[in-house]
């Protein structure tokens, strides 16, 4: 056990607890098993040595900013699971109550999430459907990781979602850039914080978007 605590010690400040690590363990097996029939993420990040710092971790550092009191989370663009199913499993194993809506397009890593939930008994939905089709939809926190360009994100969130309490982006080395050129034509409160597993990038926790109205 000391072992795999060591390899996730860039969480230590989160008190992960051993059950949700074992989680995390389980889900890299699966991944890296479905990674060699369907392409989920890159055969370079599907490594052992890569995977866990640049996938899982880096995932699983946005749970500070998750709202755990509200009913139901959305990962916009789930992909492989990155965030949703690593949210979706530190939640299970701190007995929150709160569901993860998965939305993914694909059908092939739509079922592989359906599976990874069922294994791992975690409380998702997965939509297999494309989030800019649908309306009116209504959630606490909403994340996306690798998903697309930030005034994009912004426009869907300000057209497709009645409700939310706030959005969490991850934001690379040009981040600073492309917040800048944003916010020229978008209003919202944010606060960054830097990321654990990259000195170049950082989290963007996003509150109250509004469109700049031009004159």
């Amino acid at each position: 056990m000391d072992e795999i605590l060591n390899k996730y010690s860039l969480l230590s400040n989160q008190n992960v607890p051993r059950e949700t690590l074992l989680d995390f363990e389980i889900f890299i097996n699966m991944l890296q098993k479905r990674n060699e029939e369907i392409n989920i993420v890159s055969k370079e990040t599907a490594k052992n040595n890569i995977i866990r710092e640049r996938h899982i971790i880096d995932s699983a550092q946005i749970i500070e900013f998750i709202d755990l009191n509200s009913n139901i989370i959305t990962d916009i663009g789930s992909g492989g699971g990155m965030p949703g199913i690593i949210i979706s499993i530190m939640i299970k194993n701190m007995k929150k109550l709160v569901k993860v809506h998965l939305y993914e397009k694909s059908h092939h890593k739509s079922a592989f999430l359906r599976n990874v939930s069922r294994d791992l008994k975690l409380n998702t939905e997965i939509m297999q459907e494309n989030i800019f089709d649908v309306q009116n939809l209504e959630s606490g926190t909403i994340m996306a990781r690798a998903f697309k360009p930030l005034p994009i994100i912004l426009d869907l969130i300000y057209k497709n979602f009645s409700s939310y309490k706030n959005l969490i982006l991850f934001m690379g080395a040009n981040g600073e850039k492309i917040l800048e050129e944003t916010l020229k034509n978008w209003d919202f409160n944010f606060e960054k914080k830097k990321s654990i597993t990259n000195k170049d990038s950082f989290l963007l926790n996003i509150k109250n978007i509004r469109k700049k109205i031009k004159n």
